[in-house]
């Protein structure tokens, strides 16, 4: 299916859902996701939660140019009339005690979870989705080791990925690999996802939107539609509802020439096959910061 980028370089969708950024860490691909939020206009963006990792941030301190300057354009985009809405995750779960107060911070809301309707009516509820994971909420101690051991599987990425990119080979993710290879891990994965499936279910809704455990996906299972944004520390992907209302991924890798890319998912034509229309931006409230590699 072909992707049409609007005239103007601007894609426009209905609503857009981020999660796992995990500002504050090396590996957070900040200046990808800013650069694809520049490119975009939403009517509505869902921040999945773990969008800042408290965890990490608790332990060593990073935070660099590309953070802040991603966090300005979400609260620009906040202040120029997108609806913003922040689902707190386990990373970012100090702000989970502020749920209760009903807060709005700088026109961006905060709530456990949110029910999105489509463009043709159907009702999706949007979740981080770690209370889903039984090591998370069985056994919290062993969630920190396993961040450990995530964030030096991420370590070894770096150092791997710089080996590839000196031998001219395209990028792979080490621990993105693991995940689909482990027998073990492909089977937490699967539970995780049956769970959320069966919590759609549960609320009436058609389907449901988490991030959490760092793979993209849209599939149905008996019945459900399960959507999983991904993430923006190894597949730069976040999940899409167009102008048409249909559910895409995106990913922000090839707009950075990364090797191995895949390439932005743009917003398709009407079906009389004009471009959807797409407005001038002069004076528009939101900058368009130069695009960079990331770290």
């Amino acid at each position: 299916m072909d992707y049409e980028p609007s005239a103007s370089g601007v894609t426009r969708y209905r609503a857009l859902f981020i999660s796992d950024v995990h500002l504050g860490t090396r590996d957070s691909k900040a200046a990808l996701l800013r650069d694809f939020l520049a490119s975009s206009r939403c009517e509505t963006l869902y921040l999945v939660g773990d969008i800042i990792d408290g965890w990490r941030l608790r332990r060593s301190w990073f935070w660099n140019d590309d953070h802040d300057s991603l966090l300005r354009l979400i609260l620009q985009m906040a202040a120029s009339g997108t609806e913003v809405i922040y689902i707190p995750g386990n990373h970012d779960e100090m702000f989970r005690s502020w749920l209760p107060l009903g807060l709005k911070i700088a026109s961006i809301r905060m709530q456990e979870r949110a029910i999105h309707e489509a463009a043709d009516g159907r009702r999706f509820v949007v979740l981080h989705g770690d209370e889903f994971d039984s090591v998370v909420r069985c056994a919290p101690m062993l969630a920190h080791l396993g961040d450990w051991a995530y964030a030096l599987a991420l370590w070894l990425n770096r150092y791997l990925a710089a080996i590839r990119r000196r031998l001219g080979l395209p990028y792979r993710s080490f621990s993105a690999w693991a995940k689909r290879h482990v027998k073990e891990a492909v089977k937490a994965v699967d539970r995780f996802e049956e769970a959320l499936a069966q919590e759609a279910k549960r609320c009436g809704a058609a389907g449901v939107i988490c991030g959490h455990i760092h793979t993209p996906e849209i599939r149905t299972i008996d019945g459900s539609l399960y959507m999983n944004t991904g993430d923006w520390v190894e597949s730069c992907s976040g999940l899409a509802e167009t102008m048409d209302g249909r559910f895409i991924l995106v990913s922000g890798l090839e707009e950075q020439r990364h090797p191995g890319a895949l390439p932005f998912r743009r917003a398709p034509r009407s079906r009389s096959g004009e471009a959807f229309a797409d407005e001038s931006v002069p004076g528009d409230p939101w900058p368009r910061p130069a695009l960079t590699p990331a770290a």
